[in-house]
C-alpha cells in the first residue's frame, strides 16, 4: 500500500494531446500538457476561453466528447499508479465521482432541474457506497452542513432552481466532495458568483480541503482569484502550457508575455490607468502606456461635470412584484424589489451601480428604460418626468436612453445576420429611409466597434464573446443616444477581452459624448470605470459617493464587506 502523506504525487498530466474534428476538419486544442498534483495542493490552471483548460478536466474525469474529441497522446496516471487513459468505460466509472471529482463552472445545467437537490447528491453516494437509502441521506444533510447552507431540509427538497446560484454551487461541491476523493477539479467555480459569494466559496473549498487533504486543481481565467486559494500556477495559451511554478514566482516575475498580459489586464485598485493593456499588447511587443488619470485632472473633469443640472433624476423608485394573490384576485405577498431609491445622474459621467445578485440593480436599468412598471416614484430625464409618457414619447425616449445587455448571445436574434440586428432599431425609429445609407450608417458603426464591414452577413454563433459583446454596444450606439446603461456588460467575458471592451467604452464616452450607468457586481471593474458609485443590497441604496471616497473612506459595513471580498 502506497503511503499517500501531504506532498506526495497524486496526479501526474504528461504529454497530453486532445484534438476536435468537425465537418473534415480537424483541430488541435491541447498540445503536449504537462503539469502534476500533489495530495494536499492547490494547482491553478488559469487561460482563457478556448486556451484548452476545460478540455484537459474532461479529459482527466473521462468525459471527453466521443463524437468531436480524440485524445491521441498522453498519460493521466492517479496515484502513481493507473493510466486513466487506458481504462475502459467501466472501469473509469469506479474513479470518477469516487476517486476524482469535479464542480463544474454553471451548477444550473449540471444539476438536474426535474430532480430535488437532496435527491442528486444521494444518488452520488449509494452509486460509489454500499449503504441504505437512510444512511445516504444523513449523509447528504451532513454534507449540506458542512457546505454551510442555511436550511439544510430546505435545500434537500429544493429544486436548483429554488436555490440562488451560491447556494447551487454549494450542493455541487457537496456532491463532488461526498465520497471524499482524492482530486477535486473546480472548473471555474465561481465565474458567475458576485465577490462576497465568491470569497465563501472559495474558503469552503480551502477548508474541505483542509479537512480531507485533497489535491485540488482550480481552472479560471481570472488569476487574482487564482492567487487567493492555489499554492502553484500553469497558465495555459492556445493548447500549450507557457509557464508554471510557485504563485508567488509567477506573480512577482512572470516570464511569458501572455502572463505579464494577463496580470496587466485586470483593472487595478490603486490606480486608474487611461487604458486598460490587453494581452494582444504584450503578445505582440507593443509599448505599454503605463499613464494613469492624476487626481488634479480628475477633480477637474468632475468640477465641469456636476456644475450643471442633472440630466436623469430618480426619485423614491419602488418596484414590488406580486408573489400571491387571494380568490378575488387581490394580491396577499409582494416583494419590494426596489425600496425608495434615489439618484442623480450628470451628462458626461459614469455611474456606477454595484451590488450582489437579487439587490434590483437591474432593476433599476429596466425601469428607466420603461421596460418594467414602476409601483411609486419618479424619473425625470431632461426636467420632465417619464413616469406616464404616451407610447410616442415612450419610443422617442428610447431612442436617447438605450441599454447594453449582459449575455449578447441570447439578446441577439440567431436567425438574423449581426448587419440586420444593428440595422434593426434605424427601421423601428425611421431614422433613415434610405437602405443604402442605413446599410453604410452600420458599417461605420460596426468599424467603430472595431468590427469589419465584411462580417456584416454574418450570423451570432460565428463570433466570440467579446465580439458578439461589440455588436451589442454598436446596436445599443446606432441611435446615437445620450444616456447608455451597461448591465453587467463586460461580466461574462475573459480578463483580456473585458479590458478591450471597457476601453471601448472609454472611446466611445469620449467620441460621443455619452452618459453611462455601469452596472455590475464586481466592484474592482465598478470602481475603475466609475466618476461617482452607488451601493446596492436588497432593492435600498446603502452608500452613494465618489468612486474613490467610496471606496477608501466609506464607513458603511456592508461596503466594506463588499471591498474585503475583491481577489486582489
Amino acid at each position: 500500500m502506497i503511503d499517500t502523506q501531504r506532498g506526495e504525487e497524486i496526479l501526474r498530466v504528461e504529454n497530453l494531446h486532445v484534438e476536435f474534428s468537425s465537418h473534415s476538419k480537424v483541430r488541435k486544442v491541447v498540445k503536449g500538457v504537462t503539469f502534476s498534483l500533489k495530495k494536499g495542493e492547490t494547482l491553478g490552471l488559469v487561460g482563457e476561453s478556448g486556451s484548452g483548460k476545460s478540455v484537459s478536466a474532461l479529459a482527466i474525469m473521462g468525459l471527453s466528447d466521443k463524437n468531436h474529441a480524440k485524445i491521441t497522446s498522453g498519460s493521466i496516471v492517479f496515484n502513481s499508479l493507473v493510466d486513466l487513459l487506458q481504462l475502459e468505460e467501466k472501469e473509469m466509472r469506479k474513479y470518477r465521482g469516487s476517486k476524482i471529482a469535479m464542480i463544474f463552472q454553471e451548477p444550473m445545467t449540471s444539476l438536474n432541474p426535474v430532480k430535488r437537490c437532496g435527491k442528486q447528491v444521494m444518488e452520488m453516494i449509494l452509486q460509489h457506497s454500499k449503504c441504505s437509502k437512510a444512511q445516504a441521506q444523513k449523509q447528504t444533510k451532513q454534507l449540506f452542513e458542512e457546505v454551510l447552507l442555511p436550511d439544510v431540509d430546505k435545500a434537500f427538497n429544493s429544486y436548483p432552481h429554488e436555490l440562488s446560484g451560491g447556494q447551487k454551487q454549494r450542493v455541487m461541491i457537496a456532491m463532488a466532495v461526498a465520497c471524499k476523493p482524492d482530486v477535486l477539479i473546480a472548473d471555474e467555480p465561481t465565474t458567475a458568483l458576485d465577490v462576497s459569494v465568491q470569497k465563501a466559496v472559495l474558503d469552503l473549498i480551502k477548508s474541505i480541503q483542509q479537512k480531507y487533504g485533497m489535491g485540488v486543481l482550480f481552472i479560471s481565467h481570472d488569476l487574482g482569484i487564482v492567487h487567493s486559494i492555489a499554492d502553484t500556477i500553469a497558465v495555459i495559451y492556445k493548447g500549450e502550457i507557457v509557464e508554471q511554478g510557485d504563485k508567488d514566482k509567477i506573480f512577482n516575475s512572470p516570464s511569458h508575455p501572455y502572463t505579464k498580459g494577463l496580470l496587466a489586464c485586470r483593472p487595478p485598485i490603486d490606480t486608474r490607468p487611461l487604458r486598460l493593456p490587453t494581452v494582444d499588447d504584450y503578445l505582440s511587443g507593443k509599448t505599454i502606456n503605463t499613464r494613469s488619470e492624476s487626481k488634479q485632472a480628475r477633480q477637474l473633469l468632475h468640477e465641469k461635470i456636476y456644475s450643471q443640472a442633472p440630466i436623469l433624476q430618480v426619485e423614491d423608485l419602488e418596484v414590488e412584484y406580486v408573489l400571491s394573490r387571494n380568490f378575488f384576485g387581490k394580491s396577499t405577498k409582494v416583494f419590494k424589489a426596489l425600496d425608495k431609491v434615489s439618484f442623480d445622474l450628470y451628462e458626461g459621467e459614469t455611474l456606477g451601480l454595484v451590488g450582489e445578485s437579487g439587490s434590483g440593480k437591474t432593476t433599476i436599468g429596466r425601469a428607466i428604460m420603461k421596460l418594467i412598471q414602476t409601483s411609486s416614484g419618479n424619473i425625470i430625464y431632461k426636467g420632465q418626468s417619464i413616469s406616464n409618457v404616451s407610447k410616442s414619447e415612450l419610443k422617442e425616449l428610447r431612442k436617447q436612453i438605450q441599454i447594453i445587455f449582459q449575455d449578447p448571445y441570447s439578446s441577439l436574434n440567431p436567425k438574423i445576420t449581426i448587419g440586420e440586428a444593428i440595422e434593426e432599431p434605424l427601421k423601428v425609429h425611421k431614422v433613415e429611409p434610405d437602405e443604402k445609407k442605413r446599410r453604410q450608417m452600420v458599417i461605420d458603426m460596426m468599424q467603430k466597434v472595431g468590427l469589419e464591414a465584411s462580417f456584416f452577413n454574418r450570423y451570432p454563433h460565428e463570433f466570440s464573446g467579446g465580439q458578439r459583446q461589440r455588436v451589442g454596444i454598436a446596436r445599443a450606439l446606432i441611435l446615437n443616444p445620450k444616456i447608455v446603461i451597461c448591465d453587467e456588460s463586460v461580466s461574462a467575458l475573459d480578463v483580456s477581452i473585458q479590458a478591450q471592451v471597457l476601453n471601448l467604452l472609454s472611446d466611445l464616452k469620449r467620441d460621443m459624448g455619452l452618459t453611462y450607468i455601469f452596472i455590475s457586481h464586481d466592484l474592482a471593474v465598478v470602481k475603475y470605470v466609475s466618476d461617482r458609485m452607488m451601493v446596492i443590497r436588497g432593492g435600498k441604496m446603502m452608500a452613494q459617493d465618489e468612486a474613490d471616497s467610496l471606496y477608501y473612506n466609506s464607513s458603511n459595513e456592508y461596503v466594506k464587506k463588499l471591498i474585503a471580498s475583491i481577489p486582489v
